[in-house]
């Protein structure tokens, strides 16, 4: 299909389609995620987001507000896309409403999120939209390798 006819949509996570976001999950990411996750996205409203390809679910975002050390920041949960459909503008997408939700707020100082060290895919996605290695935290993941994650985060005080 060329890329020109595809449609990339936004849709809200609800009890009716909250299934398709735990396969999507199973499928995209390396580790599982338990029931008070799940719980908790239906509780983040526009925080989370399922994302369409011509009306076929391929990507999630899921974010939570951290407040931490007197500081209130966005965190990005996760936010992945079927491998297929990379390229196609649906992590973007995700990401861009992740941003104006930030940006239409106005009181996060930061956006930040965990990353596998050995995703360099998606450390690259994430370095073109301003986020930065903040730290590295040894043994992030139990059940994993490698281990390690890389804090990703973008501050929003200083303009960009």
């Amino acid at each position: 299909m060329p890329v020109a006819t595809a449609r990339v949509d936004l849709g809200d996570i609800t009890v009716h389609n909250i299934k398709q976001l735990k396969v999507l999950n199973q499928v995209v990411f390396p580790v599982t995620y338990n029931e008070k996750f799940y719980k908790d996205v239906l509780e983040v409203q526009k925080l989370a987001k399922l994302a369409f390809f011509n009306d076929i679910v391929v990507g999630a975002v899921c974010c939570r507000v951290d407040l931490q050390g007197g500081t209130r920041k966005l965190y990005i949960m996760t936010l992945g896309c079927l491998g297929p459909y990379r390229r196609y503008g649906v992590g973007k997408k995700l990401l861009d409403h992740v941003l104006e939700i930030s940006k239409s707020d106005g009181q996060y100082d930061a956006i930040f999120l965990h990353l596998q060290i050995s995703n360099t895919e998606a450390l690259e996605f994430y370095k073109k939209f301003g986020f930065k290695i903040v730290d590295t935290k040894e043994n992030y993941y139990k059940k994993i390798e490698p281990a390690d994650a890389y804090v990703l985060e973008k501050d929003l005080t200083v303009a960009s």
